[in-house]
């Protein structure tokens, strides 16, 4: 770190979590497409009830980026309350044009299509996320989530492990960075109104990060039959993509920063019935030395202070080698009493 505060260049890439192997799925569901092995079935009472909330699709908020670009308060207002009462919302006019988005997807579905020896050049390794594979596997009688991913550091450059970055297809590695960029720049106008909305000045919530951190995470979920889902009050809620748009959770991070009053909600994506799907994730986080916790202006008479402050790449860290169910994630953050 720099003597004005600042991340130096020359920065040595962090590692984040080791993981134990674990079986390709994709190989799995090409080898007998009917079974589906007992650590990817969740347990009883981590399935969604009975009760029919798929009215509430209609109602999950929809922000309009360019709105919130103009200064205009209604629509700050709205992405307050989809913060508020969501934790969760869809973003539309956010400016990545549609062809970068393509041209991502169809790049990202070739390289799923590759064979596991060539997939396997890129292989994650045991002791990091970075790469192709199955992150975060901490115990052998974990719950597995029923995908292969391919997860990459993309800002800031020095980050990047490029070992992992897959030069085929063609023009991947390239795609990639020209995808991530357009999404930075949504994510950084979106840290623009989330200032706003806490009250404070709209450069400030970037300014805490003081070096935005991004991954880049595509995820290849095999036929598996199950809706998409977020938590929404303790019920599970599906969610009706918008065509085009990008689709927001609010991290632990500003859910801290908030002291709860902005909620990082639980969320699944998981396989259409009868074909292959791939997501698409962006995440962007401070960077490690960042010290999180309430801002004094969110703690009051009223609000009693939810979290202590903790560093937040010993907050990440402890995160991703937990076994993490529901919101256990945010636990060591909070203060006991």
């Amino acid at each position: 770190m720099g003597s004005n505060g600042t991340f130096l260049d020359n920065e040595e890439a962090p590692t984040y979590a080791p993981s134990i192997p674990v079986p390709n799925v994709q190989e799995l569901v090409r080898k007998d497409p009917l079974q589906v092995p007992q650590r990817y079935v969740r347990e009883v009472e981590d399935r969604p009830k009975d009760t029919d909330t798929s009215y509430l699709s209609s109602v999950i908020p929809v922000i309009d980026l360019s709105l919130l670009f103009m200064g205009n308060n209604e629509e700050l207002t709205k992405l307050d309350r989809a913060c508020l009462e969501w934790g969760f919302f869809q973003v539309v006019n956010h400016g990545v044009a549609k062809q970068v988005s393509q041209k991502m997807k169809d790049a990202a579905a070739e390289f799923f299509e590759l064979s596991l020896e060539e997939k396997n050049k890129y292989a994650m390794p045991s002791d990091d996320i970075q790469g192709y594979g199955h992150a975060y596997v901490v115990s052998e009688d974990q719950i597995l989530d029923w995908s292969d991913a391919l997860i990459l550091l993309v800002h800031p450059s020095h980050y990047r492990k490029l070992k992992f970055w897959p030069n085929s297809p063609k023009g991947l590695q390239e795609i990639i960075e020209e995808y991530s960029n357009a999404i930075r720049k949504v994510a950084t106008e979106l840290f623009q109104s989330f200032s706003l909305i806490m009250e404070m000045d709209k450069e400030a919530l970037l300014g805490l990060h003081k070096q935005l951190v991004q991954a880049y995470r595509v995820n290849y979920y095999p036929p598996c039959s199950k809706p998409d889902q977020i938590k929404h009050n303790n019920e599970w809620v599906p969610v009706n993509p918008i065509p085009d748009a990008l689709v927001v959770n609010v991290g632990d991070v500003f859910e801290i920063w908030s002291n709860g009053k902005y909620k990082s909600v639980e969320h699944r994506a998981v396989a259409n019935y009868n074909k292959a799907r791939i997501s698409y994730a962006s995440f962007l986080f401070p960077h490690d030395e960042v010290e999180i916790g309430p801002l004094s202006h969110m703690v009051d008479s009223k609000t009693k202070q939810l979290f202590k402050k903790v560093r937040y790449g010993e907050y990440l860290r402890s995160s991703m080698n937990k076994k993490m169910e529901g919101k256990a994630h945010t636990q060591m953050a909070k203060i006991e009493g």
